[in-house]
């Protein structure tokens, strides 16, 4: 599994995303991570999509974050090459929104692991920043991550040691979502996390669920569902 000290360092604000980001379900917890950052400036890394059109992606990005008053700053970070550009990783490191796009999770992992850029993502949010990541990039934050290409597992970064995280939930085909709560290891916690729908860490370490659905916490076959609203108990204590 990932470093576990990551999450115990965690100081800024953790965001993540099941997936249609930057859509009309999204501003009103965007609004709050704005808030949250200090900041107008948000980095958007569409790392995960260098296969799918990045620069759309970044592009779709830009227009809505600035519908909510943000100064979106895209960085097309699409190849290890760029994530260890020492410049590339200065500008994040002195961030106080980060976002990850949705993609290729084992793409972004080829970018992103062990590199400069995301040393740089580990200060800024350690540093109190957002740190926000939809989909592709949520599923890689955790430890284990689940593995698009059947719902088993693999190594994530490990920004949240023991919790794997599962997007696109209420909408996923059900033999993918029962295979990977079948195979989930024992010392670890599954989060189903709904479109337009995030998982809040907040500073305090606490987490709580915002947006158009819900998430479902899966430890064995045990799960319960917090709908957006509803506060989460403690997703690390394992």
């Amino acid at each position: 599994m990932g470093d576990a000290k990551y999450s115990a360092r965690g100081v800024g604000t953790l965001a993540l995303i099941g997936g249609g980001e930057w859509t009309e379900g999204c501003r009103d917890f965007d609004a709050e991570l704005l808030e949250a950052a200090g900041t107008d400036e948000v980095i958007v890394l569409p790392s995960a999509a260098a296969f799918e059109h990045a620069d759309r992606v970044a592009e779709r990005a830009s227009e809505y974050l600035r519908s909510l008053g943000a100064k979106p700053r895209p960085l097309m970070v699409l190849h290890r090459t760029e994530a260890e550009d020492p410049k590339i990783a200065d500008t994040v490191r002195k961030a106080r929104f980060v976002y990850l796009s949705d993609g290729s999770p084992l793409h972004l992992r080829s970018v992103l692991k062990d590199s400069a850029l995301f040393q740089a993502i580990l200060s800024a949010y350690h540093a109190g920043g957002v740190l926000a990541a939809s989909g592709a990039g949520a599923t890689l934050v955790g430890d284990p991550m689940v593995d698009p290409r059947g719902g088993a597992y693999t190594v994530g970064l490990g920004v949240v040691a023991g919790l794997a995280i599962f997007p696109y939930h209420g909408t996923a085909a059900n033999h993918l979502r029962e295979r990977s709560i079948d195979l989930l290891p024992d010392q670890a916690r599954l989060v189903g996390i709904d479109e337009q729908t995030v998982l809040v860490r907040d500073p305090n370490g606490a987490w709580r669920v915002a947006g158009s659905g819900a998430a479902t916490i899966y430890q064995g076959r045990e799960a319960i569902r917090f709908p957006a609203g509803t506060t989460v108990g403690d997703l690390e204590g394992i």
